[in-house]
Parts: structure tokens; C-alpha cells; sequence
């Protein structure tokens, strides 16, 4: 297991990701000051979220199938613990989108390899 969003896994069975990218922000308000620099205070944590590149290759896994999984995930608009294989929990995420394209095709229309991207959106407190 590489990853878990609540029930889904990330797996080389499901979908393998190349990088994982985390970006976290903090919010500090500015008042202005004159012949000086803006006085700043922390008002608290901004955003934090995690984006999941990578591609699927039919010979190893439907992605497909698994990529619908994650819209039915992101259709319900609920918040799921985000847990690597190691246990590290990262906090509940929101599925904010979902890219793929699909390449490669078989006779019959089926993707030899379906590139995607999935963007999550950290809703829990940092304390929690």
C-alpha cells in the first residue's frame, strides 16, 4: 500500500502514483506603516493540499475503474483520513479534482495507459 483515502487505496493493483506533491500555507495579516515595512500578524494556517500525478497502465491494473471510484469518492463531498503505508497520517482531504487522459488505445477503444492527476484538499484542523 502506497497511500489510503479513507476505503481506496493507492496500489500498483489500483493506481500508482509518481509523486505525491504537498503544499502548505500560513496566513499573515499586513497592516500598513509608513517609511517602514507592513506590520504582520499570524492569523493561522491556510490551505494545505496534495497532489497525486501518475499514470496506470492496462497491462498491470484498471484504471478506469478505479479512477471512477475516486469520482463516486468526490461526488459524496465527504472528507477522508489520508494514511501512507508507513501510518503517517496526514489528516481528512477532500477530493477537490480529478484529471486523466487517456492514451495508447486498443482496437476495441480501451486505453493502454491512462495519465492522471488527483487533487486533495486538507479540511481537519492541524490539532485534531
Amino acid at each position: 500500500m502506497l497511500l489510503a483515502l479513507g476505503m481506496f487505496v493507492f496500489s500498483i493493483d489500483t493506481l500508482a502514483f509518481d509523486d505525491l506533491n504537498r503544499r502548505a500555507s500560513w496566513r499573515h495579516a499586513t497592516s500598513t506603516r509608513v517609511g517602514t515595512r507592513d506590520a504582520t500578524q499570524f492569523t493561522g494556517p491556510g490551505e494545505e493540499t496534495i497532489s497525486l500525478p501518475g499514470s496506470v497502465f492496462h497491462e498491470i491494473a484498471d484504471g478506469s475503474v478505479s479512477i471512477d471510484d475516486l469520482r463516486a469518492m468526490a461526488n459524496t463531498g465527504d472528507a477522508w483520513s489520508l494514511v501512507d503505508g508507513r501510518g503517517y497520517v496526514y489528516g481528512a482531504f477532500v477530493i477537490t479534482g480529478i484529471d486523466d487522459r487517456a492514451k495508447a488505445f486498443f482496437p476495441d477503444g480501451t486505453p493502454r495507459q491512462i495519465d492522471f492527476s488527483i487533487e486533495l484538499l486538507r479540511v481537519d484542523r492541524d490539532d485534531a
